[in-house]
């Protein structure tokens, strides 16, 4: 007799030549999977886990995705992760969307805040580290989009 074979998932694939995308579920665990898929596409595109380009994107994600899971989670459904090179390389861009969309930060620079505060740090870190960032409508369907680029040159 024969026993079918259930495939495996198949790994993230591009979402064209210079780009992933892929969706997590809102949990602390999905957050941390989302963190590794960034490091591990920056490696696989010539960015090894222990340079610059991927420890800073990777804490960037790290950021985003916390705040898409604590701040933006709507319960059953996933947040996504998209990595995208510009054609040369030259540019790295980081979006993150969930589907909340009333609870949208702030698109001025975000101070520091109070030094007692146990939150309120993690777009100071992003606005600090990016060289671009921001917040735009989720395309397609509710919530936004967070997104961060980083020149990798």
């Amino acid at each position: 007799m024969h026993t079918p074979r259930i495939p495996l998932s198949p790994p993230p694939h591009p979402t064209d030549a210079t780009g992933f995308a892929m969706a997590f579920t809102s949990t602390p665990r999905g957050a941390r999977l989302a963190r590794l898929f960034v490091s591990h596409s920056l490696d696989s595109w010539g960015h090894p886990y222990d340079g610059g380009v991927n420890e800073t994107l990777t804490l960037i994600t790290a950021e985003l995705c916390a705040n898409a899971v604590r701040h933006g989670r709507v319960r059953g459904r996933d947040f996504h992760v998209r990595l995208a090179a510009e054609p040369d390389g030259g540019r790295l861009r980081l979006e993150v969307s969930d589907t909340r969309a009333e609870l949208r930060p702030p698109v001025t620079d975000p101070t520091a805040p109070h030094a007692e505060s146990e939150s309120g740090r993690g777009l100071l870190l992003v606005a600090t580290l990016a060289d671009d960032w921001g917040v735009t409508d989720r395309q397609p369907g509710p919530g936004k989009t967070v997104w961060a680029v980083l020149d990798a040159g």
